[in-house]
């Protein structure tokens, strides 16, 4: 079975030229179909503050409200996608950049408005409406779009924009993204996923990048939580990372995207496996 890569930058990635261009080196560099995915770093963000668009919150999450989205497609489809997919044609590489609309190749659910169950002594509880983002399930991707693709050299450029095959342009989570491709594309390639943040992988000491845990098993994943090691922001990555191997990706890994070429001779950040 061949191997694909699959790879997701974020903001600490995108907000950086410097950084940018220096991964995007790299990212060439990796043998074999590949897949990038992207998320939207801080530039939605400034174009809405500056047409006067609030950014609104719940629980640490964006609501996408349709003023909101029109500018998230602008920006993760528009600029940031084609300034991407244009620096890997000057690499030798041919992006071709995509929505999940683009082929149809991505297909998601908008999210119900959730129902919250009253708190002591009120009357009625409350509704949260998260707008138009989009949620996956397991028969999202388009697996023979995407493999076509894949098959005539094209290196497939995603940004953090679906459809729900109905007119309606949605706003979904990268990482989840990530994980959906990697997941479908198993069945016809042995699929590694790569995530790409700020540190060098999982540390065991936060402050101290020396510490990388090398690799996590299945198995390790609660002893290392018990212990403090996988804490914070950091379970949910691993627990959504051993999700998709027992799903049947072939392994995830979790590290510095200034170090990705290091995933040849297997000295790149966190590697989980079943």
């Amino acid at each position: 079975m061949q191997k694909l890569t699959i790879v997701k930058i974020g903001g600490n990635v995108i907000d950086n030229s410097e950084n940018l261009h220096h991964f995007l080196e790299d990212f060439t560099r990796l043998e074999g179909p590949k897949i990038l995915i992207h998320g939207g770093g801080k530039i939605a963000t400034e174009t809405s503050a500056s047409l006067g668009i609030e950014a609104k919150m719940i629980d640490g999450r964006r609501v996408t409200d349709i003023a909101t989205l029109r500018v998230v497609t602008m920006v993760y489809a528009g600029l940031i996608n084609k300034n991407i997919v244009a620096q890997l044609q000057a690499r030798g590489a041919n992006a071709i950049g995509l929505t999940g609309a683009d082929g149809n190749i991505i297909k998601a659910k908008k999210r119900p408005i959730i129902k919250v169950s009253p708190k002591e002594g009120e009357l009625q509880g409350t509704e949260i409406d998260y707008g138009f983002v989009g949620d996956l399930d397991e028969q999202s991707v388009n697996v023979n779009a995407l493999t076509n693709l894949l098959q005539v050299g094209f290196v497939p450029v995603f940004c953090a924009i679906t459809h729900d095959g109905e007119t309606q342009l949605l706003n979904t989570n990268a990482d989840t993204i990530a994980s959906a491709v990697a997941v479908a594309m198993s069945g016809a390639y042995e699929t590694h996923l790569v995530y790409c943040f700020e540190k060098k992988g999982v540390l065991k000491d936060l402050n101290d990048e020396t510490t990388v845990v090398r690799e996590i098993r299945s198995t390790d994943f609660e002893p290392l939580k018990a212990d403090g090691t996988v804490a914070g922001g950091m379970i949910p990555k691993l627990h959504n990372a051993f999700e998709a191997i027992n799903k049947g990706v072939a392994s995830v890994y979790i590290g510095k995207a200034d170090e990705l070429t290091e995933i040849e001779n297997g000295t790149f950040g966190t590697k989980l496996l079943k």
